[in-house]
């Protein structure tokens, strides 16, 4: 015999969210807004000031193509050309040596460490190395560069500090980027006879390009405003200098400095907020641009 269901079908029945609730995702939904709100006050607060104290130096055109020799700091004229280079010229030393250190580093731990005592040691000395403050790296440099070697300060010797800054920012972001991509493209790299140091190269290295450039160009952001190795490892200077090797050599944070020893004349008022707003906008130029290399060259899944 069949039995045969009469009726309607049931409508599912759900539950009607009470007077509480409502309130209580109201509530927090009111202070996560109010939270963001309040830690944007202070963000917009220093842009505002660095934009209305800084902008009259910047859109001088001296400003980028000339530097403050014969100039003295109190006296409105000169340019941030000398300050702007020696930054470039620290960074990109810095950049050049620890890119290659940390991307390796990167992919030993990632593709080659199988847990053992060196991958542990590798990954605690990161760690270590990414809570180290500035000032103590610059110390260190100076003892063992200057000190201990007998090497004169320069500029090179802000870039080595640099380098212990960035390395492990390299590490743990190209770390990262290459435990994204997914196994089964080295899985079938692999089975298609392909050595594992080719794998690497071709497959799994392109497939994190766009993030590991990215994590460096944020590294180079990082680094690029430190002041404190500047102020410890390189002399002053008002004229341009490319050699990073020999002679004194500013940079926008050392620039900076100067002008707040120099007193509180408008002239080194103007000079010392434009140096503070074209490293902010350097910085910034540094981050859109990787945040574009990222959503342009990232690989689409």
């Amino acid at each position: 015999m069949t039995t045969q269901l009469t009726g309607a079908p049931q409508q599912p029945t759900f539950l009607e969210i009470s007077p509480t609730r409502k309130a209580t995702n109201t509530l927090a939904t009111v202070a996560v807004w109010a939270t963001m709100a309040l830690a944007l006050i202070p963000l917009l607060w220093v842009v505002w000031e660095l934009v209305s104290r800084g902008h009259g130096a910047l859109v001088n055109a001296d400003w980028w193509m000339i530097s403050q020799r014969g100039v003295t700091n109190s006296e409105p004229g000169g340019g941030a050309a000398h300050a702007m280079i020696g930054t470039f010229v620290q960074t990109l030393l810095a950049t050049v040596i620890s890119v290659p250190i940390g991307v390796f580093t990167a992919i030993y731990l990632v593709e080659y460490s199988n847990g053992g005592r060196l991958s542990r040691m590798t990954t605690f000395m990161v760690d270590v190395l990414s809570g180290v403050p500035s000032i103590v790296a610059a110390l260190f440099v100076f003892a063992l560069w200057i000190t201990l070697f007998g090497f004169e300060r320069s500029g090179f010797a802000v870039a080595l500090a640099l380098v212990l800054l960035m390395i492990p920012i390299v590490v743990r972001n190209t770390e990262e980027m290459l435990r994204v991509v997914p196994m089964e493209l080295r899985e079938a790299s692999y089975a298609l006879g392909v050595p594992k140091w080719k794998t690497i190269a071709k497959i799994v290295l392109p497939t994190a390009l766009s993030g590991i450039v990215t994590g460096i160009m944020l590294a180079v952001a990082r680094v690029m405003g430190e002041s404190a190795p500047v102020l410890v490892l390189v002399g002053t200077s008002s004229s341009i200098n490319w050699d990073a090797f020999h002679g004194p050599q500013s940079s926008l944070p050392l620039m900076m400095l100067d002008m707040y020893k120099a007193g509180a004349q408008p002239a080194v008022l103007d000079k010392l907020w434009g140096a503070a707003l074209t490293l902010v906008l350097i910085i910034a130029v540094l981050n859109i641009a990787a945040r574009y290399i990222s959503a342009k060259f990232s690989v689409k899944k």
